[in-house]
């Protein structure tokens, strides 16, 4: 036992304690309470929404303009989170793709086309269109909830994505403009980092590979004062059952298993075999910094790379913690640009620009509508322009140990290929820094390295004891939005539920 159940803590007494007040956690923690179960919110940060944050940057006349430091788009395939947000009183609004679109060639030179379709040569374009249908194929064969179930799971599972395009095509830059949709679009990690079988996973939970492909159906709608809202308006309904600044150093959740005690060696006893009944009640206590919460039943509500943050006792049985070790954080820089006007606009173009292997791999118009904490008029769109542009994996690595304003060049630079030397001089530039941020520690979310998705997959979803799961990273449909924390979040709290 450690020395904390030795500290002074406010201690509770719930039904479920809930670890973590992200839209996953919040949601969980309002399903419950409306199925009648007490409930206590433990999060770390000094605010709710996880992953989804609204914040501000100040131009240099001190005027404040807003952005969303994290998760912000909506698909219409998202449904679940789409009838929350209209549930919940807020707001939608489309991005803004009017004009023609950028392509940065390989070779540096740059083209405005309209459509779905990049400019290059018919080659490419229709080895696109072939590996995009291999890629559909897969992913139609695959459910979701059971990607280890996918008749083809180990073959895919132990090959990158990278080398599965290269064994199915010579064409570098259809290769490259492919890979984009998942590596440095999605996952945030090169496309040799993860296996074919996580792509096919991410093209399934969004319903085809096509849908991926396509960015007025996956980057569709934004909420009027930005994702973090749907938290906020849910951690409004938990009200004091909700501790922020609390973060959980220590979980108790079951007794040992005396037969695995090991007195010539030394080993205390623990449950490395796992232990029975999982899923059903038992006695919990979490431990913050200042209130600990004794509970039947605890939910997990952190993305699983921040599970060793926490002091399991007894530990976790072998086989997950064998299996925390194979996940990880992808890692990427979310650039925020604001201009005096959308200037784009002006010259005929959307903002949404595409450059496969490129410093800044896309940008689109983030320009703000409606009422939000800065400066903003209800119904009205901000006069001003924003551009978001995302610096995935290894160009992500190299822009953080440049000099500031060494940086900002070249990031600016970037921009400029797709929109013009304009883009050079905005008025406010912000970075988000989810990387950096203790609670997160990376994004956009989790994945498997090879082979792990199918060897340990399907031990994500499943209780351990009375611990619980519930995080977009481990979600089927809208596995790794917001979406998806939703739906897990919901389906966590209706077992729990279920168990009366």
């Amino acid at each position: 036992m450690s020395n904390l159940n030795e500290r002074k803590h406010d201690v509770l007494e719930r039904d479920v304690v809930v670890i973590g007040a992200g839209p996953a956690g919040l949601m969980a923690a309002r399903t419950l309470k409306r199925q009648g179960h007490s409930v206590a919110v433990l999060e770390a940060r000094n605010r709710v929404g996880g992953r989804t944050w609204n914040g501000k940057v100040q131009d240099e006349n001190g005027i404040e303009h807003f952005i969303e430091l994290g998760g912000q788009w909506i698909s219409p395939d998202q449904t679940r989170l789409l009838d929350l947000v209209e549930e919940l009183g807020l707001e939608t609004f489309q991005r803004y793709r009017e004009g023609a679109s950028v392509y940065v060639a390989p070779d540096g030179t740059r083209h405005e086309y309209s459509g779905t379709t990049f400019p290059t040569s018919e080659q490419t374009i229709s080895e696109m269109e072939r590996l995009i249908g291999i890629m559909d194929e897969l992913a139609g064969e695959m459910d979701p909830a059971n990607p280890w179930a996918h008749p083809k799971a180990k073959e895919l599972d132990t090959i990158s994505f990278r080398s599965w395009l290269e064994e199915h095509s010579d064409d570098s830059e259809a290769i490259d403009n492919v890979s984009i949709y998942v590596a440095s679009g999605m996952l945030t990690k090169p496309a040799h980092a993860f296996s074919t079988l996580q792509a096919v996973l991410m093209a399934s939970s969004a319903g085809s590979f096509s849908n991926l492909v396509d960015e007025d159906f996956i980057l569709d709608r934004r909420v009027v004062g930005g994702m973090q809202s749907v938290s906020q308006v849910l951690a409004e309904e938990i009200g004091d059952d909700l501790f922020l600044e609390e973060p959980v150093l220590e979980l108790h959740w079951s007794d040992t298993d005396p037969s695995t005690a090991d007195e010539l060696n030394n080993i205390e006893a623990d449950v490395r075999n796992g232990v029975g009944g999982n899923g059903e009640a038992g006695d919990v206590i979490a431990y913050g910094k200042n209130v600990a919460v004794k509970a039947r039943y605890a939910v997990l509500a952190i993305p699983p790379n921040l599970y060793n943050r926490i002091s399991f006792v007894p530990p976790m049985p072998r086989d997950q913690q064998i299996a925390h070790q194979h996940i990880s954080m992808g890692l990427v820089i979310k650039v925020h640009a604001i201009y005096e006007t959308p200037f784009w606009r002006e010259n005929g173009l959307s903002g949404t620009g595409f450059g496969g292997g490129r410093l800044v791999q896309e940008v689109y118009d983030n320009t703000n509508y409606g009422k939000n904490f800065a400066e903003s008029t209800k119904g009205q769109e901000d006069p001003y322009g924003t551009i978001v542009g995302f610096i995935s994996d290894v160009f992500a690595e190299e822009m953080w140990h440049l000099p500031e304003n060494e940086r900002k060049e070249r990031i600016l630079d970037a921009l400029a290929d797709y929109l013009g030397h304009q883009a050079k001089t905005p008025i406010a530039f912000y970075l988000s820094d989810m990387a950096a941020e203790e609670w997160t520690r990376g994004a956009y979310a989790t994945s498997y390295d090879l082979g792990g998705l199918s060897r340990w997959g399907q031990l994500q979803n499943q209780p351990t004891g009375p611990i619980y799961y519930a995080c977009s990273d481990i979600a089927a449909e809208g596995y790794q939005h917001v979406d998806g924390a939703i739906r897990q979040g919901e389906m966590v709290a209706l077992s729990i539920a279920g168990k009366g």
